[in-house]
């Protein structure tokens, strides 16, 4: 019986149009928990004016998911390794659905956040396992890359696509909504996966244990450091809480690589680190997710607050972003596959660095300057985040690709959970920690602008640091397919 079962745990599709129900599932499930990301962003200054909330606490409106989200993706990736990628994806998918529901009951900002910090949680159980089940589906090569192209096109158009359905529905509903619309979503992909996706073959699953110690401290390394952030313009920069927060999240850090480096079955093996391309790609995706974090977060302040735009107005802003990711795509693959890795990093580096600084002098002059800008900055960001997925991927050893994907997805969620605290917190600091009801005076549009100024020259000169560090330390090879 269990020769002939055996076939069953490792079926595969001989096409893309063969195995649309679980690609379909995937790449529900994926664009879910990215859109997710950035959903919200667009109705902040809904949510500030219905529950009473201050720009800290709209930045941890978003930053909670992106930290929990971030924290736990290797931790539940070292999970799917011992008891299934499909189970774990299952209860990923149903344990989103049903926080989503929690919702409808949320009527304080402090519930809000507890709500999007949960729903990070089952989000980490689904990133890294979408990814991974792709291949599954797959024997050939060709076949695996064009999915994982569709996934990374889907992956990303759901980053950039959340504004515009949050805007487009708020015109209709109530913000609630944009959550509570993530549980059928979630029952689609559950009953797609269900369907469509072999179980796991026992043989290729580990009993080492879970790294929970080193994911705790993980989690408080990142939240605590954006916890000191906020706390400064809170408390004060010299505030026992400040001060307090910023010594834990040093400690945690260090008890963080101390801990991995001693037990026998860390959450992320650091000796991966040695290789210089993966240090590179790391580093440089960090700081492509700061700049999104960064700009998608104060672009939605900016079209709604600066020029007074409707919700709707404001998330159909950012379709520049959404055509030039999809559109970009040729043109990036064909940078890597012509130069190589480094020099076509290098060329994102230069589109992404000057586009945000080139942001610092575009709020002022409309919304056609900023519109370019949008689309160059997409250009640079595209190029960057594909090829240095594709890089690190390349760089690990061959069983430790899934190693590979999980620790891309958590560089590109650190990034946003530090982009979206340096965003607010600036803004906070240089403009105002009371988002007013209304139209805005004269004086706090002028200060806004200032501050905007401020906000993407350090953006600029922080990421173009950052990622031209990381691509400099990549190779000149001209993969364009993360698993070869």
């Amino acid at each position: 019986m269990s020769a002939l079962a055996a076939p069953s745990l490792r079926r595969t599709y001989p096409s893309l149009r063969a195995a649309w129900i679980p690609m379909s599932a995937l790449c529900l499930a994926f664009f879910v928990e990215m859109v997710d990301n950035t959903l919200l962003t667009i109705a902040l200054p809904t949510i500030g004016r219905d529950l009473g909330a201050g720009t800290t606490a709209l930045q941890w409106v978003t930053g909670a998911y992106s930290l929990t989200f971030g924290g736990l993706l290797l931790t539940a990736g070292a999970a799917a390794d011992r008891i299934g990628r499909r189970r774990v994806l299952l209860v990923g998918l149903a344990a989103f659905g049903l926080v989503s529901l929690l919702a409808a009951g949320v009527s304080t900002s402090g519930e809000l956040i507890a709500l999007r910090a949960a729903l990070g949680v089952a989000a980490a159980a689904m990133a890294p396992i979408t990814n991974s089940l792709v291949f599954r589906l797959f024997d050939a090569q060709d076949l695996r890359m064009r999915a994982m192209t569709v996934m990374i096109v889907v992956g990303m158009s759901g980053f950039i696509l959340g504004p515009v359905l949050g805007g487009t529905a708020l015109a209709h509903v109530g913000w609630q909504w944009l959550l509570l619309v993530n549980a059928p979503i979630a029952l689609v992909a559950w009953l797609g996966v269900r369907r469509g996706v072999a179980a796991d073959d026992p043989a290729g699953l580990t009993d080492d244990r879970l790294d929970l110690p080193g994911s705790l401290l993980s989690i408080a390394a990142i939240g605590l450091a954006c916890f000191t952030a906020t706390s400064g313009v809170e408390h004060g920069w010299a505030s026992p809480w400040t001060w307090g927060s910023g010594a834990g999240a040093v400690l945690a850090l260090a008890g963080f690589v101390r801990h991995e480096r001693r037990t026998e079955h860390p959450m992320l093996d650091l000796a991966v680190f040695r290789d210089g391309v993966v240090r590179g790609a790391a580093l440089a995706q960090v700081g492509t997710s700061v700049a999104m974090a960064g700009v998608m977060f104060g672009l939605i302040l900016h079209f709604q607050y600066a020029y007074g735009w409707s919700p709707v107005r404001a998330g159909l802003a950012n379709l520049p972003l959404i055509a030039t990711m999809v559109l970009a795509t040729p043109l990036s693959e064909g940078l890597a596959t012509r130069w190589g890795h480094r020099v076509a990093c290098l060329v994102g580096t230069a589109f992404l660095a000057g586009s945000l600084g080139g942001l610092a002098w575009g709020v002022e002059h409309g919304y056609l300057a900023v519109a370019a800008l949008m689309v160059t900055f997409t250009f640079g960001l595209r190029t960057v985040m594909t090829i240095c997925a594709v890089a690190l991927v390349d760089a690990m050893p061959e069983n430790r690709t899934s190693l590979g994907a999980a620790l891309n997805d958590t560089a590109q969620e650190v990034g946003t959970s530090v982009g979206t605290a340096v965003v607010g917190t600036l803004i906070a600091v240089l403009v105002t920690t009371v988002l007013p009801d209304g139209a805005w005076p004269a004086d706090l549009v002028a200060s806004f602008f200032h501050g905007e100024r401020v906000v993407y020259t350090t953006l600029a000169v922080a990421v173009g640091l950052l990622v031209g560090a990381g691509a400099l330390s990549l190779s000149s090879s001209r993969s364009v397919d993360e698993h070869r």
